[in-house]
């Protein structure tokens, strides 16, 4: 597995970095791995490297660049997390979603490309990972303990590839009322599978964190990898 920091340009104007993994084979297909609110951070190019570890391409781009480039916080230090909540209230969802899948599009033009792209988002790239399943052509969106789902779900009809939404039973960015409409209004489609964690909070798989819990975490991994597998290869 390598490792490398590439730069691309935005459909906007500008550009922005992004942390590439790739694996010493031929790779099995790409994933965008999209940001918590923290950042790309040690947390996110690990999960990085894990994936590349199996086989994938991952791409994770930095997000919050048109607010400050290459934040890197801890969720679990109270003044970092007040940062990340901070560039949450000044992100622009809809411009993100567009370097997401300008993204999407490097990954699969790049050398040695199966052209086979999906999406797997934390916190706040798990709303973006549902947004990619509607606003995209990705091949195939995992969701982590996403958040404002709930305020999103007029675009589902608009979802064409297979997704997955993780969400953590106490979520406490999510609330129980949240829940239960993300899954009466998604329950018929076919292209959604939900998985709910009973008793674990919002980042329950983010590893070296007070949230983390390692059961929930690793039945969520098992699912996930078995899906990419069906749906990217």
């Amino acid at each position: 597995m390598t490792t490398q920091t590439v730069t691309i340009s935005a459909l906007l104007g500008g550009s922005f970095n992004a942390y590439l993994a790739t694996p010493n084979t031929q790779p099995r297909a790409g994933i965008v791995l999209i940001q918590e609110i923290v950042g790309v951070n040690q947390n996110m190019r690990q999960i990085a490297d894990d994936f590349a570890k199996i086989g994938y391409q991952v791409l994770v781009p930095d997000l919050y660049w048109r607010l400050e480039p290459n934040v890197q916080l801890d969720f679990d230090d109270e003044k970092q997390r007040a940062k990340g909540f901070e560039l949450l209230g000044a992100f622009d969802i809809d411009s993100g979603i567009e370097d997401l899948k300008t993204a999407l599009s490097f990954l699969r033009q790049y050398p040695s490309s199966t052209s086979k792209v999906g999406s797997v988002g934390f916190c706040l790239g798990g709303k973006l990972a549902y947004l990619m399943a509607t606003r995209s052509d990705a091949d195939a969106n995992v969701s982590y303990y996403g958040v404002e789902i709930d305020k999103n779900l007029a675009e589902a009809t608009k979802i064409q590839k297979p997704l997955i939404l993780h969400i953590a039973g106490n979520d406490e960015y999510v609330s129980p009322d949240a829940q239960a409409t993300i899954q009466q209004e998604l329950k018929d489609n076919p292209l959604v599978t939900i998985y709910r964690y009973a008793g674990v909070s919002h980042g329950f798989s983010r590893i070296n964190s007070s949230a983390y819990r390692k059961e929930a975490a690793e039945l969520a991994s098992d699912r996930t990898l078995a899906f990419l597998k069906q749906h990217l290869g």
